[in-house]
């Protein structure tokens, strides 16, 4: 069994309690975690918050050398990591190894940062005497992070590399089914110089992450998720009045254009929506292509998706073609063939089906569809998993209210060289981030977060450090 690590130690659940860590290509139980509970995250949030008064005074130079040799160590054993990454998640190996890279950018980004936090100074009215105003930046204290299944690495890196670097501690929270590539990483940041206690992460379901969103000493809390589950995180975090991010659920619409380089278009479509087997928050979920340009795309796009080949994450040096893996779990399995059904009984019309897999494993085919009603849940719901819908449309005006037409904000994409229509999708798409002319994907770079039902606050970009820094204004008298 593999354990927690608290206070920079190794530990077992207090409750003595283990659960399963399943391979999602053979469904085979290869390892075990302990199922930690409100006792474990208490002892990881005391000891984060006695390693908060050593790592806060560092030397922000200090701080990114310390990060930077994790960084180091992470890398050097990065295809040990993305192979654990495979077993637990079930992506390809080449997808867990981009992922890898994903995040050791990621720290790399926030490492430089820890060095370039600063205040401001004004000069004040002189109605009190000759005085001026500092405004200063301090860490906030001991930081909660629980991150989901689909990008396990990457998603605890945009929370852990802004907190650290800022001069926090963190208390990190996995996805039960996702636990042992987040421990390795873990513990080589921890190895790498960290105070003991300057990371933690406690496994374990929702009473876990429960109490960590709950604990009064958590004064940061980042969350990934569903957003019904983002909706009990902001009940149970709101009322100690925590700073409090939540990215969630999407339903990203991509418009095609009759400009469009139409195969750049499907390429970018299939990738944005099949990686990762559909498991993204922002990939591409729902399709609306003009009719100038409709038959040829959908043509072209059934042509690309049937080359999809199912498999095991590692087969995939063995079997070139293999292009998507299982989901993670079979929950996940069950509810995306119920989606998928429900949309086929409302009218929606499969035109492409995919070759299932025999045999073990949460695999499922990827799915083509033609729309059918937009009441239906392949838009009213997030649809995470191979599912793909596509719609006729006739202008612009149809596509953008029907990209809008649904409870999620995250993220949209067009596909078009004219300026006028990239314009209106910028300003008239209600979404968090728009892509033009590329895939869908989340640059450490730039600040991403969702609107309406697809969360609160942002995560990456120089934006996100703002939520792990408390602000404070002092005054200084007596100049005269």
């Amino acid at each position: 069994m593999e354990k927690m690590l608290i206070g920079g130690e190794k530990v077992a659940a207090r409750g003595g309690e283990e659960m399963p860590v399943v391979n999602p290509a053979t469904e085979e139980e290869f390892d075990s975690v302990p199922n930690g509970g409100k006792e474990d995250v208490d002892a990881a949030v005391e000891a984060a918050s006695r390693a908060f008064d050593e790592w806060s005074k560092k030397d922000p130079d200090e701080r990114a050398a310390v990060l930077r040799a994790g960084i180091a160590a992470v890398e050097e054993n990065g295809r040990e990591i993305a192979q654990l990454l495979v077993r637990e998640q079930g992506k390809p190996l080449s997808e867990a190894m981009g992922e890898l890279h994903h995040l050791l950018h990621g720290l790399n980004f926030y490492a430089d940062l820890a060095s370039k936090i600063r205040g401001s100074h004004a000069p004040l009215p002189s109605n009190l005497g000759r005085s001026y105003g500092m405004v200063i930046k301090r860490p906030v204290g001991v930081c909660g992070a629980i991150v989901p299944f689909n990008f396990p690495l990457t998603l605890m890196g945009t929370k852990v590399g802004p907190a650290l670097a800022a001069g926090n501690t963190v208390v990190v929270k996995p996805s039960e089914s996702t636990p042992l590539a987040t421990l390795r990483v873990a513990q080589l940041l921890q190895d790498a110089g960290l105070p003991a206690g300057a990371i933690n992460v406690v496994t374990g379901g929702a009473e876990a992450g429960e109490a960590l969103a709950a604990h009064p000493r958590v004064r940061r809390l980042a969350f990934t998720g569903s957003t019904k589950t983002g909706s009990r995180i902001m009940q149970i975090a709101g009322p100690a009045f925590k700073r409090v991010t939540c990215e969630l659920g999407g339903s990203d619409p991509t418009i095609v254009c009759p400009d469009a380089d139409v195969e750049a278009a499907v390429k970018g479509v299939v990738i944005g929506r099949y990686f990762n087997a559909g498991q993204q928050c922002l990939a591409t979920k729902r399709v609306y292509v003009f009719d100038e340009v409709y038959d040829e795309f959908m043509q072209s796009l059934i042509k690309r998706v049937s080359r999809y080949e199912l498999g095991d994450g590692m087969e995939k040096a063995e079997r070139p073609k293999v292009r998507m893996g299982p989901m993670n779990a079979a929950r996940y399995r069950d509810a995306i063939a119920d989606q998928l059904q429900r949309a086929v009984d409302g009218g929606a019309r499969v035109v492409h089906e995919g070759e299932g897999r025999d045999g073990k494993g949460y695999f499922f085919a990827p799915v083509v569809v033609e729309g059918g009603p937009h009441e239906g849940p392949l838009v009213r719901e997030e649809v995470f998993g191979p599912v793909l819908p596509v719609w006729r449309v006739h202008d612009m005006d149809e596509a953008i209210r029907l990209a809008n037409d649904t409870p999620y904000g995250l993220g949209s994409s067009i596909w078009t060289y004219d300026a006028r229509l990239i314009n209106r999708a910028a300003e008239e798409i209600e979404a968090g981030m728009t892509w033009v002319n590329q895939i869908h994907y989340g640059y450490d770079e730039l600040p991403f977060g969702g609107w309406k039902n697809s969360g609160i606050g942002h995560e990456h970009g120089l934006e996100a450090m703002d939520y792990y820094l408390e602000t404070k204004s002092v005054v200084i008298g007596g100049l005269d």
